[in-house]
């Protein structure tokens, strides 16, 4: 569920809802069948609260909570992992995850410089709730992507109350995309990020799992969606600047072999990525962790080289109540999905991440924001031209009846 506070509309009454998901554009991705959803909720008990902060011209930003099953995450904790793909960035709770291999509250993300006021808002929440009397230590687990394009990220608006809607309200269905939540200001490939969703549904005779994920889209690069240059051909990538520059000084003035664009804007590669995967597969600390690495393949597919100013982090988690620990417990015992069964997930936790960051970009609308500048969405109509053109859409109506979807 999602709740925006402050002046501006509520994204149910902005022009979201007429902008398609990539997947309903015809950019399908990948081989295996999504969930119903196609969303990280798919992935059984996994629930998404998000709260927008928009106020007067200048604050654009918010919370997006995700919460990996309806208990207490404290007193039922679930194996986790985390990849640094590039480790420019602030993610608490890091250490402590990586030491012990579980999360032991919901994973919260918000802009870079509110992380710490999100954190404790979470921590008090979480120290209200019932069983918690005794609790003496808490690792709150909370990443950011940097919105100060848009957002005056140096007010640090993000408030407890904000933090508290967002977990409170966090439900099992649909997820909003696009500028909401922790996406309202980020900004990707030089053109509106967001909040983006996918998952994957293994046939039974590959396991039967879900996997999903939830992307915070604010990086760049050269954006390929389905293997055509998109960045390309419209002319907004990284690096383009400098080397329009390096052409222009290279070829003579009359060379007719390309027409040069002397006012070409250079859109940075920088910036910064959260990936967050859920999985119903019964796996331990060590296979998460390469699950999560594997999530860093969707994001290549889309363009990013994890650039040196970039945070690009994964978050993996296993939902599986056979792998859920209990304080100071775990459970020995438990069936996990052995190596030799594993590439399916791979394929799929690639395929849900390179869709979800698609959908960040297909549903994000343009805004305005700090010192009334605009970020552009992504122009779907140029887009879906060269899609077409490099024969990237629609590969899966070519398929026989009744082959999954």
């Amino acid at each position: 569920m999602s709740y925006t506070t402050g002046t501006e509309p509520s994204p149910a009454d902005r022009p979201l809802d007429r902008r398609p998901r990539a997947r309903e554009a015809g950019v399908v991705v990948g081989i295996l069948p999504t969930g119903p959803l196609n969303a990280i909720t798919d992935v059984a008990g996994v629930r998404v609260g998000q709260v927008t902060v928009a106020e007067g011209d200048a604050v654009r930003t918010g919370v997006t909570a995700i919460l990996p099953h309806p208990g207490n995450p404290f007193r039922e904790r679930v194996p986790a992992a985390i990849v640094v793909g590039n480790g420019f960035g602030k993610l608490l709770g890091i250490s402590q995850v990586r030491e012990l291999g579980e999360l032991e509250t919901p994973i919260l993300l918000t802009c870079t410089l509110c992380v710490w006021k999100a954190a404790d808002a979470m921590v008090e929440w979480l120290l209200r709730q019932p069983g918690m009397e005794n609790v003496r230590s808490i690792n709150p687990v909370v990443g950011e992507t940097n919105d100060g394009q848009l957002n005056d990220i140096r007010s640090r608006p993000i408030k407890p109350e904000h933090v508290v809607r967002a977990l409170e309200s966090a439900s099992s269905g649909p997820v909003e995309e696009g500028a909401v939540g922790a996406g309202t200001g980020t900004v990707a490939f030089g053109w509106k990020g967001g909040i983006g969703t996918s998952s994957r549904r293994l046939p039974e005779s590959l396991g039967g799992y879900t996997v999903g994920v939830l992307v915070q889209s604010n990086y760049g690069g050269v954006l390929t969606i389905n293997g055509a240059p998109v960045g390309r051909e419209l002319r907004r990538y990284a690096f383009q600047r400098e080397l329009e520059v390096a052409i222009r000084d290279d070829r003579p003035q009359h060379d007719e072999g390309r027409v040069l664009d002397r006012d070409a804007a250079g859109f940075s590669a920088d910036g910064s990525i959260m990936i967050i995967v859920a999985t119903d597969a019964p796996l331990d600390p060590l296979n998460l962790e390469r699950l999560a690495n594997r999530a860093l393949v969707g994001l290549a597919r889309t363009g990013s080289s994890m650039t040196n100013g970039s945070g690009d982090y994964v978050i993996a988690f296993s939902t599986a109540e056979s792998v859920r620990r209990g304080r100071g417990s775990s459970s020995p015992n438990a069936e996990l999905v052995p190596n030799d069964k594993i590439s399916p997930l791979f394929q799929a936790v690639a395929e849900a991440t390179e869709e979800a960051i698609y959908n960040s970009l297909f549903r994000a609308t343009t805004t305005r924001g700090r010192g009334g500048r605009v970020v552009e969405a992504l122009p779907l109509e140029k887009t879906l031209e060269i899609l077409r053109a490099y024969n990237a859409l629609d590969w899966d109506r070519t398929l026989p009846p009744g082959t999954p979807r």
